[in-house]
């Protein structure tokens, strides 16, 4: 199962802040002016996004800088962004990786969940400026910042921990904890989160094999359009494990994967004789 990469924009924040006024957009630049570390990262927020003010990601970035510099963890981690895109800034990987980390070690999720995903990738960050920074891999320092993350709530975080856990990678392998994770995520409604709950029902690991709450995770996930789910809910209604037999039900969602290219569900559709 593949991680989820959450694109990151310049402008991306964990809570967005409320639309401000001219007048308000005054007092908040008076504010930042006077040293305000939140009303730094606001006025840098209305810059990238445009709100109340021309949009211009130099200056977001500028206030962001002055933000981070006192330790405002959301403007540490915004302005890495930048860093990684070269939006307002020049593109530094390495600047990038440390206003990331610093964000993470202050305990915002969202840093920690973008280190964890980097040291599992081992990925190059600002691929294309004169200042790239390659992450060697490493799932136990994945593991580590995903933790951190999915403990304070990050259904991604909690996912790929979960993924972690069940495939052994820098940890000791946990069917058990596989589903833990897995399930805090499927309930903020992740379908990868719900597929992989699904298969831990439908082949007993880490849980009691129960093929109707297999069904129960598979079709939250399907109808997010999860092709893998889509597929094993076909199956599911294929051969009755955890609901009637339903060929009907099943080439319904054997067709939605096949639209997605899935093998699996064209070779199920062959089987069953639908050819187009």
């Amino acid at each position: 199962m593949k991680t989820i990469l959450r694109i990151l924009l310049c402008a991306a924040i964990a809570l967005m802040p409320l639309a401000a006024g001219a007048d308000d957009i005054a007092t908040l630049r008076s504010q930042a002016d006077a040293g305000d570390a939140e009303a730094q990262y606001l006025m840098g927020y209305y810059y990238a996004e445009g709100i109340e003010v021309e949009k211009d990601m130099t200056q977001a970035a500028r206030w962001y800088e002055r933000a981070a510099a006192q330790g405002n963890a959301a403007a540490q981690f915004n302005l890495g962004v930048c860093y990684i895109s070269g939006e307002g800034v020049e593109a530094n990987g390495e600047k990038a990786y440390d206003l990331i980390t610093k964000a993470a070690n202050a305990g915002y999720s969202d840093a920690q969940f973008e280190l964890g995903w980097w040291y599992a990738k081992g990925v190059t960050i600002a691929t294309r400026s004169e200042h790239p920074f390659r992450i060697t891999q490493s799932y136990t320092t994945a593991a580590e910042w995903y933790r951190k993350a999915a403990e304070q709530g990050d259904g991604f975080a909690q996912v790929n921990l979960g993924i972690l856990f069940n495939n052994g990678q820098g940890v000791k392998q946990d069917h058990t904890e596989a589903v833990k994770w897995y399930r805090k995520a499927a309930e903020q409604g992740l379908a990868l989160a719900q597929f992989s709950l699904g298969l831990c029902y439908g082949f007993g690991e880490g849980v009691a094999q129960d093929y109707t709450e297999a069904v129960k995770w598979y079709h939250k996930a399907a109808e997010q359009g999860n092709a893998e789910a889509q597929h094993n809910l076909g199956v599911c209604y294929e051969y009755g494990n955890g609901v009637a037999k339903d060929t009907n039900e099943a080439m319904k969602w054997y067709s939605k994967a096949a639209i997605q290219g899935k093998q699996k569900a064209i070779d199920a559709l062959k089987r069953l004789g639908i050819t187009d």
